[in-house]
């Protein structure tokens, strides 16, 4: 790419640039509006909220956000969205398109080096440069930008990103009835009593091991704890586990697997196998509950396979006081953007969405409100999920 013809141009000759006011994020009532923080995780969104009188609300299609203190990191918002305290809002004075708001996103978060806690840009922001391909009149080539993305960017994700942002992708939920969570009656279990639990054995190592399809599993919350897509035979000496299970590393980090997959030693992974009828939304369920006990472990104080056969998670339950399975996979089939977790083909790779993750904010929400004075606060933390050969996670 030649940018020897482009020309420099400061943010505001291009953006209106506001800067958002005091929002405690506590005092939010959690809703579809995503408020965006001042953080580079998540693409910026701290928390969620119901419409606000009192603050702004952004076209997402016409604005950035950009967080200025501590991190610095422009983001392209896929709703309307509130900015929290001193976030910048980018709003476009050109006829802007999500394509070239990505666009200059990507050569702003290019300048991160710059900035840091000890020298935020803050209000420097309007003299802040960026160097963008123009016509022949020296304006902005905003089509060149767009189609860049188009043709270059968009078709090296994978299908389901692609479907994104071609807004292919169905918002609506797999069953419509809207399902309510009330835990005054529900039960706790051991995941001894759900589980047999199994440390997992041999330590087969990422970079001794050729390139292939099959999940090697190792300790992380991030990208379904898969360190690296391995050949069918491992290193030959370390056990293949079978999908549909659920895996626990020594941090608490629980991931439910649809594939077959290898994990490794070193990583402390516990494999979960269930000891009633599970499928990927029941693991999705249960994942969440586990996943909010990560404060309790760390280094000094690992999940090994006796600490988690006798860790508690509160569950729904029958009028006989079993689990209730079926109101498990209701719940997650109810909510929006469901859909999405249920491939279209057999091979193809469910990817669950940004959105679901907003959805399980507001069940937690929901839920600590009326445990709030109980031991076991339910519900949140990570929906992560895999199927087929590529892996996606949601964080809290």
């Amino acid at each position: 790419m030649d940018t020897n013809t482009w020309k420099w141009f400061y943010l505001d000759q291009l953006f209106s640039i506001d800067t958002g006011k005091d929002l405690i994020y506590s005092e939010l009532s959690s809703g579809e509006y995503p408020v965006i923080g001042h953080k580079a995780e998540n693409n910026g969104v701290t928390t969620t909220t119901q419409y606000l009188t009192t603050h702004k609300l952004y076209d997402y299609t016409k604005t950035i956000s950009l967080a200025d203190r501590g991190n610095f990191y422009a983001s392209v918002q896929t709703h309307d969205f509130y900015v929290g305290t001193r976030v910048k809002a980018l709003v476009a004075k050109f006829e802007a398109k999500i394509e070239s708001l990505l666009y200059i996103c990507v050569l702003i978060n290019k300048e991160q080096y710059r900035f840091s806690y000890g020298r935020n840009c803050c209000d420097r922001i309007s003299e802040f440069k960026i160097k963008l391909p123009v016509t022949p009149a020296g304006t902005p080539d905003w089509k060149y930008m767009e189609d860049f993305v188009k043709d270059q960017i968009i078709p090296q994700l994978p299908k389901k990103a692609q479907r994104v942002w071609l807004q292919k992708y169905d918002t609506k939920p797999m069953q419509q009835e809207k399902m309510k969570l009330n835990t005054d009656e529900w039960k706790n279990f051991t995941l001894g009593d759900l589980f047999r639990v199994e440390l997992t054995k041999g330590d087969i190592k990422a970079d001794e091991v050729d390139e292939g399809k099959v999940p090697l599993i190792s300790s992380g919350e991030s990208n379904n704890g898969v360190v690296k897509y391995i050949t069918e035979n491992g290193d030959g000496i370390a056990e293949i586990f079978p999908g549909n299970t659920i895996t626990l590393d020594m941090f608490c980090h629980a991931n439910y697997q649809g594939l077959a997959y290898y994990a490794v030693g070193h990583g402390r992974v516990n494999i979960l196998f269930p000891k009633f009828e599970l499928n990927k939304y029941i693991g999705i369920f249960i994942c969440t509950l586990i996943n909010r006990e990560e404060y309790r472990f760390s280094y000094g104080r690992a999940v090994y396979s006796t600490v988690a056969e006798k860790m508690k998670i509160k569950l729904p339950v029958t009028p006989s006081g079993t689990p209730d399975w079926k109101f498990m996979e209701d719940y997650i089939k109810s909510l929006p953007y469901s859909k999405n977790i249920e491939p279209s083909k057999p091979n193809e790779v469910v990817d669950e969405l940004v959105e679901m993750k907003k959805e399980m904010i507001k069940m937690r929400k929901q839920l600590e409100a009326q445990q709030a004075s109980q031991e076991v606060k339910i519900i949140g933390g990570n929906v992560t999920y895999i199927d087929n050969s590529k892996n996606y996670n949601i964080q809290k």
